[in-house]
């Protein structure tokens, strides 16, 4: 159902980005705007994983300069059946993570050092599940097409208000100006719906990579105190790569309205809850500041079947154990 939602909503797109070209120019118009959003998007195919990393200063790092992250990346790459992508670092104090590239043979998955430095190995885990879920479910090639029409539309709006329209534009003048108006305002609703779609998605698919909805949810909370609170100036000056966050990282956008990129946390981290319980398992309250956990109430039967992400079932810690590890508990991410 999701496919095919988002199957219309980009022929909603399409048909308005054409209908503009009709309004500007007749049918002549129309094939010019087409041929001008073709080249767009053959550009953007092969070159907007590059723009997008460069863009937000993102680093790519190997198994010798970030261990831990890249080894997580590759296991859950391989639970997923997927190629592996490269792993890029960005510099950001905000947490926060982007998946990128045309097809998973050429994928790149990012993170921040925010987010790295602020979550758990078991929520950083859910997150790269999130991305890697959007590589497997072709989601970068969606995003960055309709982003590249919406660009388009945006870009004939304000063609036509310093030239004007077709004289056969069947609502005259003021249909121009209308168009001018509403046509770039009816296509970014159309991307965002398309991006709010395709996150509930990733959410769903990326805790099944990971074995544990509420690792995901757990960082989902987590990424979205940080990212109300951190300003991330990269962000800001490239907003139209906004939605391909796992949160919105733009400042006062974190309502689910109309104009939101993202759905609304609470509503993803419910979801991912429910499926936490039908699941089996279940959340407690950490002894730290987190609003829940991940930690399972209630032991397994045997060590096969919890947790089931890719580092397996791990023995209950003793007393000398905690103790131990309460002191070396921050910082908690590869980087410590």
């Amino acid at each position: 159902m999701n496919y095919v939602r988002t199957g219309m909503l980009l022929a909603a797109m399409t048909a308005l980005f054409m209908g503009i070209g009709f309004m500007i120019g007749g049918q002549a118009g129309m094939l010019i705007a087409l041929l001008i959003a073709g080249g767009m998007n053959i550009f953007s195919y092969w070159k907007s994983d590059r723009m997008v990393l460069a863009m937000h200063h993102a680093q790519e790092v190997d198994e010798r300069q970030a261990p831990e992250l890249y080894g997580m990346v590759r296991a859950m790459a391989a639970r997923a059946e997927l190629p592996m992508p490269k792993v890029y670092v960005i510099n950001n104090p905000q947490p926060n993570a982007f998946a990128t590239g045309r097809n998973p043979e050429n994928a790149a998955v990012a993170a921040t050092t925010g987010l790295l430095d602020t979550l758990s190995k078991e929520e950083v885990a859910g997150v790269m599940a999130h991305e890697l879920a959007h590589v497997k479910n072709r989601d970068t090639l969606i995003m960055t097409i309709t982003a590249t029409i919406a660009g388009a539309i945006s870009m004939l709006a304000n063609f036509a208000f310093f030239f004007g329209g077709s004289r056969n534009n069947p609502l005259g003048f003021l249909g121009t100006i209308l168009m001018m108006i509403l046509a770039p305002m009816a296509a970014a609703l159309v991307q965002m719906a398309i991006s709010r779609t395709r996150e509930y998605a990733a959410d769903r698919m990326g805790a099944q990579i990971c074995g544990n909805p509420l690792w995901l949810a757990s960082a989902l909370h987590k990424i979205a105190g940080g990212a109300a609170r951190v300003v991330n100036e990269d962000a800001e000056h490239n907003p139209a790569t906004a939605h391909m966050f796992i949160i919105n990282p733009l400042s006062g956008q974190n309502m689910d309205n109309l104009f939101s990129t993202h759905p609304n946390t609470d509503n993803r981290i419910s979801a991912l809850r429910e499926m936490a319980a039908a699941g089996g398992f279940s959340e407690t309250r950490n002894s730290g500041n987190d609003h829940f956990g991940v930690r399972d109430t209630q032991a397994p039967r045997d060590d096969t079947r919890r947790p089931s992400g890719p580092w397996g079932a791990s023995r209950r810690p003793s007393g000398s154990d905690r103790t131990r590890r309460d002191k070396q508990r921050k910082p908690r991410g590869p980087w410590g």
